[in-house]
């Protein structure tokens, strides 16, 4: 039901679930519904779009909180003009990172009255997490209630059924390591500290752990699933019916597959046929549910940061070089596409965001090795592109229009890697103001392209080199600067990224690592400017080797021209302007050889890769 333009009324849902809340059996006055699936999933299947449901927001990030007589969601700057413009008058928008805003957890134990029950899905709540709001609710008496049955399903009448699709065996010609060998090293890993099991509960890390590909989550080649690694044994927790014959035979007898649904009962009776002690204990990650400790039982399991994550982060030298040559053929594609935009454009054709996405779509599919995109494409036009995650719906989107800016950020799945690039164009004549600040954008990213750091450098320390350039004429941007990508998995991976979240210290940048180079500026209402290339850490050659520590830089992988139309050149330095033609230069030779057969595409190349 709609309440207004592009809002959801959203009055009776809430109504239903203080409803609930109020009911003797649950007594709490709070209750939270956070954006995660049982596995800590960024992107969603739409069963676990709770969040959204009770809300009307359908940004990938935020919380809400849910009281007698108020409701808040909680979200991050890159979705304020979204969430803003999907919720009702039901919902008070609480913009995170502003001064003075606490983020959800904070307002739990600040802003909530003493001795509040608060109510959350257990399943839905890292227990890491789950340990901090416990602890600082005590002062005030208050308390974190566990409910198994998660309210906002009760409410939720017409939810959708848990998606079964089919699981395929990923052949190692792609993945580049086998099944027996990620075993051993996860094994080797786990007894170096003693662990005498580690429980998987991360999707991704299920997926690249197996060599298994699924398509239960939009975009994400992921499937529902959890594994337990002993010493001795590997459980995976999936319907059996999803997995192919290939994927039978890949897994073999080694492999114990267990029902999806026996995994908690399993988790329950673990403890007793393992030897724990106060150094031997079992390991889940730092993103494991509330759900997964209690099952296993207090003093029983360890948090600590999965051996998975940083062994998927770092790329093997088949999935590297499968990154490099998908971004090659995406480029083609790119190509193709803002070609044909323009040439459309120019001819007086009237092609909506939406359009656009699908003619970008449907350029892909024409690739080998093609498997989906990895992401809703962002195609937004004038006032929309300072929508930082913007989605055009086919029944009520923008003409792309050429006297505006046109942001267009959009990625692929293919078998030998994932791609995310964008790119802003303008194909009329821009305003000083758009080119000053595109110009700042692009010098922020030839900042992170050209850098060079000592090795055990994070992300968070660099994310300022982005911004730099910006910072000079007052701008900035509510987003990171990069986030990992995953190979043929999900196009947001850590642990690794650049950026300002606090949790990027924590993992330094290694060689093999991948990761998005993106800064932008969005001036709301008006519009957006984002660059995005994925570049790859790489150890670089130095003069010298300081502390005999080693060098790290980025290789860039993504081939797109950036829109030389947009730039203020005398605002450039002269490397700035050698990087430019260089990056083009490249682009040109690896790209064009695949445009043989579209003279648009090849003409449209030739002109903007051409020095400047």
């Amino acid at each position: 039901m709609t309440a207004a333009s592009g809002t959801v009324d959203t009055a009776e849902r809430i109504v239903a679930l203080r409803q609930l809340m109020a009911q003797k059996e649950h007594n709490v006055q709070a209750y939270v519904v956070s954006s995660e699936d049982q596995h800590s999933s960024e992107y969603l299947a739409d069963c676990d779009k709770r969040r959204a449901f009770i809300s009307g927001f359908s940004g990938s990030a935020g919380c809400a909180v849910i009281t007698p007589k108020e409701a808040f969601m909680f979200t991050d700057g890159r979705y304020f003009l979204q969430a803003a413009k999907e919720m009702d008058r039901n919902w008070t928008l609480m913009k995170q990172g502003l001064p003075d805003v606490p983020t959800w957890q904070e307002f739990l134990s600040k802003n909530l009255q003493s001795s509040t029950r608060i109510g959350i899905d257990p399943k839905l709540i890292s227990a890491s997490n789950a340990e901090t709001i416990i602890k600082a609710l005590e002062p005030k008496n208050s308390t974190l209630v566990p409910i198994d049955k998660n309210l906002v399903d009760l409410v939720w009448s017409e939810r959708p059924a848990r998606p079964r699709n089919p699981i395929i065996h990923l052949d190692e010609k792609y993945a580049g390591q086998s099944l027996g060998h990620k075993i051993r090293t996860l094994r080797e890993e786990l007894a170096k500290k003693k662990h005498q099991a580690f429980v998987v509960n991360m999707l991704d890390e299920i997926a690249w752990l197996f060599n298994l590909r699924g398509s239960d989550i939009e975009y994400n080649p992921v499937f529902f699933a959890y594994a337990v690694i002993t010493a001795h044994s590997v459980n995976l927790f999936v319907e059996k019916t999803q997995l192919s014959d290939d994927a039978l035979k890949h897994l073999g007898d080694d492999i114990k597959i267990r029902p999806y649904d026996t995994f908690f009962g399993y988790l329950q009776e673990l403890p007793s046929v393992l030897t724990l002690d106060e150094e031997a204990k079992i390991l889940i990650g730092e993103n494991a549910s509330l759900a997964v400790a209690q099952a296993l039982g207090k003093d029983k399991y360890v948090i600590a940061p999965s051996p998975i994550a940083e062994l998927k982060a770092i790329k093997n030298a088949t999935e590297l070089e499968g990154f490099r040559q998908s971004h090659v053929r995406d480029g083609a594609a790119l190509a193709r596409y803002f070609a044909w935009l323009e040439e459309e454009l120019n001819n007086g054709a009237e092609i909506s965001e939406s359009q656009g996405a699908d003619k970008l779509e449907a350029f892909r599919s024409e690739l080998s090795l093609f498997r989906g995109l990895s992401f809703d494409t962002i195609s937004s036009s004038g006032s929309n592109a300072a929508i930082i995650h913007y989605k055009p719906d086919p029944a009520d989107c923008a003409i792309i229009k050429k006297d505006q800016i046109y942001l267009c950020d959009s990625g692929a799945q293919f078998f030998d890697g994932t791609t995310d690039v964008t790119r802003t164009w303008h194909f009329g004549t821009p305003t000083e103001e758009e080119t000053r600040a595109f110009t700042r954008v692009l010098q922020g990213h030839i900042a992170i392209d050209t850098a060079i750091f000592l090795a055990g450098t994070t992300g968070y320390i660099i994310d300022s080199w982005a911004r730099r350039a910006l910072w000079k004429d007052g701008f900035d941007y509510r987003h990171g600067t990069g986030h990992g990508v995953g190979h043929y998995l999900n196009v947001h991976e850590g642990p690794h990224g650049l950026g300002v979240r606090i949790a990027y210290n924590s993992t330094p940048l290694k060689a093999g690592m991948t990761v998005s180079n993106e800064p932008g500026y969005y001036a709301d209402g008006r519009f957006g400017i984002r660059i995005e290339s994925i570049v790859l850490v790489r150890d670089a050659k130095t003069l010298s080797n300081f502390g005999d520590k080693g060098y790290l830089g980025f290789e860039v992988v993504t081939m797109c021209p950036i829109s030389k139309k947009l730039i203020d050149m005398s605002l450039l330095t002269v490397d700035e302007r050698k990087w430019l033609d260089a990056y083009h230069a490249q682009t040109w030779e690896k790209v064009s050889p695949l445009l043989k057969n579209d003279e648009r595409a090849l003409k449209w190349l030739e002109r903007e890769t051409s020095p400047l």
